[in-house]
């Protein structure tokens, strides 16, 4: 599961990266959590488009907006039988945009201990996303919705968590949004991103309070506390 992630790059950075315009309502987010806009970048008629979704899929079925909590992350293994994700499987792929997870572990002293995953150098990268979108039926406004696809840890990962969400590489990305893929070809590219490309690193426990959002989070407590 992934639960809370950051997207801190800046917008020229991002603009450059995923060769995409960057909207207005995009920002540095160092905790991003559920329901909260991400930033993801689609393939409509041919051309990479970028925008702010609702991080949580809401179904165009869905009777209750609660349920986008449930949708979060979609199991790469169960994509194909799922009702929430399979008819969103063909065209509906995209990127999230991201620069690193979290997870947690349990400490020496049985407290929960945050751990900020990334990639070495912290270059932003994409997770493997499914996007919908449905007419609000109160204030009759378009939502925009995404999940993350998770899938079996790395060995980087697996001692803090049995899942994790799927990194794509750089060449992994324009196939996963297009098209005119088959289904199996993109449930194939559903793998573990290489561990040895990857880091681990203490972060602060404020980062459980979707209320910080700051660099600082991404500090070990102690290091916040004697900077």
């Amino acid at each position: 599961m992934c639960g809370r992630f950051t997207s801190s790059q800046r917008r020229e950075t991002i603009a450059e990266r995923f060769q995409v315009g960057v909207p207005e309502g995009y920002r540095e987010r160092y905790n991003l959590a559920p329901a909260q806009p991400a930033l993801i970048v689609r393939e409509r008629e041919g051309e990479r488009e970028a925008l702010m979704a609702r991080w949580g899929l809401l179904p165009h079925w869905a009777k209750d907006d609660r349920i986008a909590y449930k949708l979060i992350n979609a199991r790469g293994e169960t994509l194909a039988a799922k009702p929430a994700f399979r008819s969103l499987l063909g065209r509906h792929r995209c990127l999230v945009v991201a620069d690193g997870f979290y997870e947690w572990r349990v400490g020496p002293d049985g407290k929960k201990e945050p751990i900020h995953f990334r990639l070495e150098g912290g270059a932003p990268f994409a997770f493997a996303g499914l996007w919908t979108s449905r007419t609000d039926p109160t204030s009759g406004e378009l939502v925009e919705s995404c999940t993350i696809v998770t899938t079996r840890p790395n060995a980087l990962v697996a001692p803090v968590h049995d899942r994790m969400p799927v990194i794509l590489t750089g060449e992994l990305e324009q196939d996963w949004l297009d098209p005119a893929i088959s289904k199996e070809h993109a449930l194939a590219l559903l793998e573990p991103y290489a561990a040895e490309l990857m880091t681990a690193l203490p972060a602060s426990t404020r980062v459980n309070s979707v209320r910080n959002d700051d660099p600082g989070v991404l500090l070990p407590d102690a290091d916040a506390l004697a900077a």
